[in-house]
């Protein structure tokens, strides 16, 4: 009787202010454990019915059942952090928010998810990486990762690169799209030339939780949790969970290499 196991199946069924409701919780579960629902709805600016709703679209029968399993929750991360070592360094609240982050977007993957694509992966195909903004620096990293092990990664950096990039996907090729926001213009344009031409293996998109419109067009979709972040107008919001994302991924395809063996 776990809240990430219950809530998982539903996460991408949520919408961007529900993930916003969600977000708040996973944060906060110490501090909401022992709450009232009409508490934690005013600590959200929402109604006790909009928290409610919530609560029901992400699998749990009702509010009691939903604190329950939120103290239960608590309780047993408790337990667990009480076996670490015994001297722990404090924390400031972003290295906090930063952490979680990182451990939530590892407990969404879907381990299905993960070796459909490695069942792809396992033909050698063409990766395409498609990035822009801040998503770009990652994805350098990344196509390192993936060229070290052997595939063949075409990362187009500008405009015109990814303009004519796309036109030289085939057939067996898997293609990535990265942005958070899933709502990039030029990358959506680029989606729909190639869902025109049907000349794809595989489709994956790594975006945020909410539902956003790269999610819907891709055919498998990966979440990834951050908080967004501006310094003086700058873009310097945390990409660690992109990364930690497709690291996986290849671990996982490591490892589904082994059990042919």
């Amino acid at each position: 009787m776990n809240f990430f196991e219950i809530r998982q199946p539903y996460v991408e069924k949520l919408n961007k202010n529900e993930y916003g409701l969600l977000d708040y919780v996973i944060k906060n579960m110490d501090k909401i454990q022992n709450k009232s629902i009409r508490e934690i709805a005013a600590a959200c600016y929402v109604s006790t019915t909009t928290f409610l709703r919530f609560v029901r679209k992400i699998g749990f029968s009702g509010y009691s059942e939903f604190s329950t399993v939120i103290k239960y929750t608590v309780l047993n991360s408790d337990k667990q952090e009480d076996k670490a070592e015994p001297f722990v360094e404090e924390q400031s609240k972003y290295r906090n928010e930063y952490l979680k982050n990182i451990e939530e977007t590892v407990r969404v993957l879907d381990e299905r998810k993960l070796l459909k694509i490695c069942q792809v992966l396992d033909h050698q195909p063409k990766l395409y990486f498609f990035a822009k903004g801040f998503s770009k620096y990652s994805a350098e990293y990344i196509e390192y990762l993936y060229t070290l092990n052997g595939f063949i990664v075409i990362f187009p950096k500008n405009h015109e690169q990814r303009r004519l990039a796309y036109r030289n996907v085939q057939l067996n090729d898997v293609v990535f799209v990265f942005d958070y926001e899933g709502e990039d213009d030029e990358l959506i344009q680029i989606i729909q030339n190639l869902q025109s031409q049907k000349e794809y293996a595989l489709l994956v998109s790594i975006t945020g939780a909410n539902n956003n419109t790269i999610q819907n067009m891709s055919d498998e979709n990966l979440y990834l949790f951050t908080d967004e972040l501006k310094v003086s107008g700058v873009d310097m919001t945390s990409h660690v969970s992109l990364i930690v994302i497709m690291e996986l991924l290849l671990y996982q395809f490591m490892e589904y290499e082994k059990s042919k063996q």
